[in-house]
């Protein structure tokens, strides 16, 4: 990593539990790379002085996490079509003061749903109804998948999640059958919900397609029960790689390779 100087670029995340994933993968290319940048992972009690932050500090990149995808809406001045469409945003950019949001989280589950060759005749169950759960639901609504259950037990924002992209919704767990079973909640992430199976083993043995968004830890108790089943297994640490890369991308003006991708993916995830 060069030396700190009064040059250097700075970027950072927000998160209500921060990890050191993004700081790995970042720091990591901009080593590789030979990029006068540094990247931090922040929490705040105070998101509008955080993004006020941002912006008069002039940090050039804020990736935003939970809880605070939607928050960031009213704080900044320009919502791409990614972001608005869904209402979530992850990806901050600043450009000499003026603040763009984006959504990354969107462009990797959609491409990573093509990538699978998920098929849309498939019944998809969807648990969550958070930020990263509307980016899940766009996804494929935009794959043209159209039996897609969201499973919340929130009764406000699961109907209304639902209802936004033409789904059903049910807060109770609904009979095995779906071919792909999605976790979109905190279930299976270090700390209390570390060992919790985010769908039961009926809901597992009918799927053919078992996806995880939780990228810490990357082998979650669903991610390991979906291979051990023989399933075809979608990682939140594949979505974190390729949201990740997208941020880079806005931040640096510079592109990825898929192999520096895998090896930034490779290295944030060995400590």
């Amino acid at each position: 990593m060069p030396i700190l100087n009064k040059d250097m670029s700075v970027c950072i995340s927000l998160a209500g539990r921060p990890s050191n994933l993004g700081t790995r993968f970042h720091n990591f290319l901009y080593d590789e790379l030979g990029l006068n940048f540094v990247y931090k992972a922040f929490t705040t009690d105070d998101i509008e002085g955080a993004v006020r932050g941002v912006r008069a500090l002039g940090i050039r990149g804020c990736s935003v996490s939970m809880p605070f995808k939607e928050a960031v809406i009213p704080l900044v001045d320009v919502v791409e079509p990614s972001a608005a469409a869904i209402e979530s945003v992850n990806t901050i950019v600043n450009d000499g003061g003026v603040l763009t949001a984006s959504n990354t989280d969107y462009e990797a589950i959609a491409q990573l749903i093509a990538e699978n060759e998920l098929d849309p005749a498939q019944r998809v169950l969807v648990r969550g109804s958070g930020g990263m759960a509307k980016a899940v639901v766009a996804a494929f609504r935009g794959a043209g998948f159209d039996d897609v259950t969201v499973l919340a037990r929130n009764a406000s924002l699961g109907p209304a999640l639902a209802e936004q992209y033409g789904y059903a919704w049910t807060a109770a767990d609904p009979e095995p059958g779906a071919d792909v079973i999605v976790n979109v909640t905190p279930l299976g992430m270090q700390g209390a919900d570390a060992s919790a199976l985010s769908f039961s083993e009926e809901h597992l043995a009918a799927a053919s397609v078992v996806f995880d968004v939780v990228a810490f830890p990357a082998e979650t108790p669903l991610v390991s029960a979906g291979r051990a089943a023989g399933k075809l297994v979608i990682s939140g640490a594949e979505v974190h790689a390729m949201q990740a890369a997208a941020q880079f991308e806005r931040y640096t003006g510079v592109a990825l390779t898929r192999e520096q991708i895998e090896r930034a993916a490779a290295f944030s995830r060995a400590e």
